[in-house]
């Protein structure tokens, strides 16, 4: 039986060799156009691919039970933005913490965090794209304003870095690096309008 957002789908798993073909003609029903897979369910057991075209070597006996939940592209992208809004949050916060350490010499433990704030920066940068790509968000000024600042102040934070001007990193952190990023609240909450207009 193949279940899509609860409802069960025509479809005879006996017709498949595999899990592979299975999801592909699930996923090339018109229903799937602008909505995104959450969750597999393979036999009541979560299911995601450990490697690229795992679900080719499951043969298609093996599947008894295959639910697929997903969620409209739109939902997705507000859900993302809430996720932003936590990111810059923490990404706020992080910053005021790296600073805080590299001024009271504790590089050590203020590399370390760094080394997070940089990680939490590229996922941001991330997810940020894909509400680019998604939705056109190129002509969005402020957007386009935001990214371009955050993404120079990246590259700058990384050259004072390799120069281990740890002060200055501080001074950037504190003084540009949380003013760029508290900016990014003010976006991503036009963002999530932007979004729901287009719903």
């Amino acid at each position: 039986m193949i279940v899509v957002d609860g409802r069960e789908a025509p479809i005879e798993i006996a017709q498949f060799q595999n899990l592979e073909q299975i999801l592909l003609t699930v996923m090339s029903d018109e229903y799937m156009n602008d909505r995104v897979v959450t969750d597999v369910l393979l036999n009541q057991e979560n299911f995601s691919e450990i490697y690229p075209h795992q679900a080719e070597d499951i043969p298609a006996s093996e599947v008894k039970q295959l639910e697929i939940v997903t969620m409209g592209v739109n939902e997705m992208a507000v859900n993302i933005t809430r996720e932003l809004y936590k990111v810059v949050t923490l990404m706020d916060s992080g910053a005021k913490k790296v600073s805080g350490l590299f001024r009271q010499a504790d590089d050590a433990e203020a590399l370390e965090m760094y080394q997070d704030l940089l990680d939490v920066t590229r996922d941001f940068f991330s997810m940020v794209a894909v509400l680019r790509d998604e939705f056109t968000l190129k002509q969005n000024k402020q957007f386009g304003t935001a990214v371009d600042d955050l993404s120079n102040l990246f590259g700058e934070m990384l050259e004072v870095t390799e120069n281990e001007d740890w002060i200055l990193l501080s001074d950037l952190l504190e003084y540009e690096y949380i003013p760029a990023v508290q900016r990014w609240k003010q976006v991503i909450a036009k963002l999530r309008e932007d979004i729901r207009d287009v719903q």
